[in-house]
């Protein structure tokens, strides 16, 4: 993707106009309240002179504060206020994530400098939307009026995810800088796209009416259901060829307004023509020679002396070759709206020149619009974009480390901190290759979505404080190197790090227990490099020590696991009779009962025994030598 340099057409007239638009009023349904006019830097809401909605500074993602170091020059408030992005605390990567429904939209950026850091240099940061590089900003600007004025560019591309992120990137260590953005809705088939497809991005390089003064949302209380800007046309036409405008004069003008374009009513009231017969009417346009261009050209018979085909007839030449002739009065009759739009392709110079050549009568002009046609950039895989954006909440990834927006695009810049992408096996995505996230001082997990990570060929979480267990996921075929030592990770290793391509892989010095699965050690055995000391829970290969019986690599074993159940059903079944004969012994107290036969045996044989035992005492002297008393009667 080449770089774009940011058109500065609207330098010159920001210092003399004050002021602020309002939306053009509409019931169209792809405008119906989607947009946003952001103050970058502001504190609150507010509604412009012209009743435009502004809101106070949201949806970014770090970055600064700043102030333009002289205000007064500045007659637009949202102009004054800035949000800068040191590369130090908030990464070299930020991002404005404006939450939209998906569809096509025209964004609009104000950039300026004005010397707001005291440091008398302006930064060069790049400029991308949805991974595709759009503006580049260099040091110093090209032009003295941008550090001090500021300049608006402008691109309409799709939303296809309903987030639309604007991201900024940091050259060397220069702060990106952005004053305003704004965001407008468009029709889905605008600017071709029926047959073009919206898998592209058209950007700015010059958008001008002719015969008029600047008019648009923003700077005058004109209308454009886009919110698009128009600028006089004098910055780019010819200075030699002497020209006279023309107005409608109070007529109507038919077929302005329309779908899927809606051009405005005010932009086909006014034109140029050539004061002398047979001159030309010449374009200078800037353009970058590495893109495409589409040029948009807006026509009007405005003039009442032309009535009829034929009056008024001239040739269009691009770059050169004559692309069309243009009779309009033929096409749509007078005072009504003409387009035609032409791509530029292969172009060798700069700038393109656009001629409008006499045929019969002289030239004539309402307005132009040249549009660079920017390819969309090769964006990472979605599913592996799921798991980066897992990754960055279960990482706890610190904001210096600028993990916003595309991990992997624009592929001209570097890709997140500690990312490292590669083209896709089908060319037609990113895919991440390797993380490097070694001593970052992350303190969160590692999220089951790595397992999305099928391209992951080195991970090194090294020396970091991350807890919980290993993903189940984590062993990808594509692994090759795995390094996650001095961490705080518990659990059993997965069997899926036995992938036959893993060469290295330290675990050492974590909490991990269980029996190392036997694959994972043969990593060993075959040349590659493994550690798995400092961990005291692993067991089960020669290094460590044994593991206990009935245990295996997820710790108790399954036969373990058998052995304990039967033996807590066995004491179960003994605990249980006891129970029972203990029961049946509390009866045989309280309960049972001899038989009277028994009864009355027993009955005789005590009184046998008890008449026994009168008869001997009867025959034995008293214990006192003296004889009894029943012995003396």
């Amino acid at each position: 993707m080449s770089h774009h340099l940011v058109p500065l057409f609207l330098l010159l007239l920001l210092s003399s106009t004050a002021g602020d638009a309002s939306s053009a009023p509409h019931s169209d349904p792809f405008t119906a309240g989607v947009g946003f006019n952001i103050d970058c830097g502001g504190t609150s809401n507010f509604t412009s002179e012209f009743g435009r909605p502004w809101v106070a500074d949201r949806y970014y993602s770090g970055g600064a504060v700043g102030l333009v170091a002289e205000p007064h020059h500045f007659l637009l408030p949202q102009e004054r206020t800035l949000r800068f992005f040191p590369p130090v605390s908030a990464g070299k990567r930020n991002c404005y994530s404006v939450p939209l429904p998906p569809g096509r939209y025209y964004l609009r950026t104000f950039t300026v400098y004005d010397n707001y850091d005291s440091k008398l240099r302006t930064p060069s940061f790049d400029v991308s939307f949805e991974g595709t590089l759009v503006f580049t900003w260099r040091s110093p600007w090209p032009e003295a009026a941008a550090a001090r004025s500021g300049a608006y560019a402008d691109f309409i591309a799709a939303v296809p995810d309903g987030d639309a992120d604007l991201c900024f990137y940091s050259i060397a260590t220069d702060p990106p800088v952005i004053a305003s953005v704004e965001v407008s809705a468009i029709h889905p088939l605008a600017y071709g796209a029926a047959s073009t497809g919206v898998d592209l991005i058209l950007v700015n390089y010059g958008r001008l009416t002719a015969g008029s003064s600047l008019f648009g949302p923003g700077f005058t209380n004109d209308s454009d259901a886009f919110s698009r800007v128009w600028q006089p046309d004098a910055y780019f036409r010819r200075r030699d060829v002497p020209v006279k405008a023309l107005s409608t004069a109070g007529h109507h003008i038919l077929g302005a307004n329309q779908a899927p374009n809606y051009f405005p009513v005010k932009l086909y009231e006014t034109a140029v023509t050539t004061v002398n017969s047979g001159d030309a009417l010449v374009y200078l346009l800037p353009v970058d020679t590495r893109l495409d261009y589409m040029v948009w050209f807006h026509f009007a018979e405005i003039d009442s002396g032309v009535t009829m085909a034929g009056q008024r007839v001239f040739d269009v030449l691009i770059g050169g070759e004559n692309s069309t002739r243009i009779d309009i009065y033929k096409e749509v009759g007078g005072f009504t709206a003409f387009k035609w739009h032409y791509i530029v392709e292969n172009l060798t110079s700069t700038p393109l020149v656009v001629k409008l050549v006499p045929v019969v009568g002289k030239p004539i002009i309402c307005g132009l619009e040249n549009y660079a046609v920017v390819p969309l950039d090769l964006a990472t895989v979605p599913s592996q974009m799921m798991a980066m954006q897992a990754l960055k909440e279960s990482l706890r990834i610190p904001d210096r480390m600028g993990w916003h927006g595309d991990p992997c695009a624009p592929s001209t810049w570097d890709s997140w901190e500690g990312v490292t992408c590669h083209h896709g096996d089908n060319g037609q995505n990113l895919v991440v290759a390797q993380l490097d996230l070694g001593s970052q001082g992350l303190k969160g997990s590692i999220s089951d979505k790595i397992s999305l990570l099928t391209n992951l060929v080195s991970l090194n979480l090294s020396s970091n404080s991350l807890e919980g267990s290993l993903p189940s996921g984590l062993g990808r075929a594509s692994l090759v190197s795995l390094d996650l030592s001095s961490n705080q990770l518990t659990g059993s290793i997965p069997d899926s790090l036995g992938s036959s391509n893993l060469k290295a892989v330290l675990l050492n010095n974590n909490q991990l227990d269980g029996q190392v699965p036997e694959k994972l050690y043969s990593i060993g055995v075959h040349g590659g490099i493994i550690d798995l000391s400092g961990n005291k829970g692993l067991c089960g290969v020669p290094t460590l020590a044994a593991c206990p019986l009935f245990w295996d690599k997820q710790g108790l074993s399954a036969a373990g696991k058998i052995a304990i159940g039967l033996s807590c059903a066995f004491s179960l079944i003994m605990l249980l009779l006891l129970y029972l004969f203990c029961i049946r012994r509390r009866r045989d107290d309280y309960d049972f009962e001899f038989p009277q036969d028994l009864v009355s045996i027993a009955a005789k044989r005590n009184r046998y025994q008890r008449q026994k035992l009168m008869l001997v005492e009867m025959e034995a002297p008293n214990s006192n030598g003296f004889p009894s008393a029943s012995a003396t009667h």
